[in-house]
């Protein structure tokens, strides 16, 4: 275990060394904020402020500002979702350049079996990505303070955190089996430019779920980046929809939620928050699985 810790201490500090890839790392995350800043945060409020006027007996200030707080919580949830994708793909550049250096084979002449060593990365990944994850929620809600947002409640923070732990786990399992199959830094460098454009997209970021074709949902539904947003957004959003459409039919209220990606329909089937996280759960534990069976096939050919 000591080595362990020891290599998975090594893994972290070559991340968190690396101010360009930490910042790279984060940059969906900045272009997302840029967008809801500038862009696309006043089309969503506006969108909500224009069906709630059609409604009698509405404050028009009060449902702005519930509007635009609904909209923070909305991005903030997504923000939360790829930020997992993202800092996992910059810390298994470690291993990218320990294969191209030929630093791995080193590694592997060590007394730990390959398995503790891959386990090392997979680890690192993951505490790296839970942490920047625990320290974007504390900024998200110290900004949500100067907006008017009330803190999380004890029982929704518990929830959050055991959601960055499991989405964390997902996207750290993913993306070591990916990993994988690089041998070059250029060939990562490119695979986690395409994925951090397109996680906006597929976690119905950029452009809410419910605006897109049947058969782009449909695709979207296949990777698991739409449930580990959904299930921040179910979370991070309910008591502000509460409170803004207090007195609105639940049938509306329901439209708004698959349209904007809150609440997901699969095979007809509403998600809940339990089948979201099975979902997560099982990608999880499938790409471990294979991870491990590829890492034993390469290395019998290796011998």
């Amino acid at each position: 275990m000591e080595q362990l810790y020891i290599l998975t201490s090594r893994n972290l500090k070559i991340y968190f060394r690396d101010k360009a890839s930490v910042f790279f790392s984060l940059l969906s995350m900045l272009i997302i904020i840029f967008l809801m800043t500038f862009f696309l945060g006043d089309v969503n409020v506006n969108s909500i402020i224009d069906g709630l006027s059609q409604l009698p007996n509405r404050n028009t200030v009060t449902d702005k500002t519930n509007a635009e707080l609904l909209i923070y919580l909305w991005s903030g949830a997504g923000i939360l979702s790829i930020n997992s994708i993202t800092v996992t793909i910059s810390v298994y550049s470690a291993l990218v350049r320990d294969k191209v250096s030929a630093k791995i084979s080193s590694i592997y002449t060590s007394p730990m079996s390959r398995t503790m060593i891959a386990l090392s990365y997979i680890v690192s990944a993951w505490i790296a990505s839970v942490f920047v994850c625990f320290v974007t929620l504390i900024v998200f809600e110290m900004i949500g303070l100067t907006k008017g947002l009330s803190l999380f409640s004890f029982i929704t923070h518990l929830k959050i955190i055991g959601l960055i732990l499991i989405n964390s786990l997902t996207y750290t399992s993913l993306m070591y089996f990916i990993v994988q199959f690089v041998k070059s830094e250029g060939a990562w460098s490119g695979i986690g430019t395409v994925i951090s454009t397109l996680v906006g997209f597929l976690g119905g970021i950029y452009v809410p779920i419910g605006s897109l074709s049947s058969v782009i949902v449909n695709l979207i539904q296949c990777t698991p980046v739409i449930y580990g947003t959904a299930m921040f957004r179910e979370v991070m959003c309910e008591d502000i929809m509460n409170t803004l459409f207090d007195g609105v039919s639940s049938d509306i209220v329901s439209i708004y939620s698959q349209t904007m990606g809150i609440q997901l329909t699969l095979f007809n089937q509403e998600m809940t928050l339990s089948m979201e996280l099975c979902i997560m759960l099982i990608c999880a534990i499938l790409f471990m699985l294979l991870s491990v069976c590829l890492l034993k096939y390469t290395h019998k050919t290796d011998r």
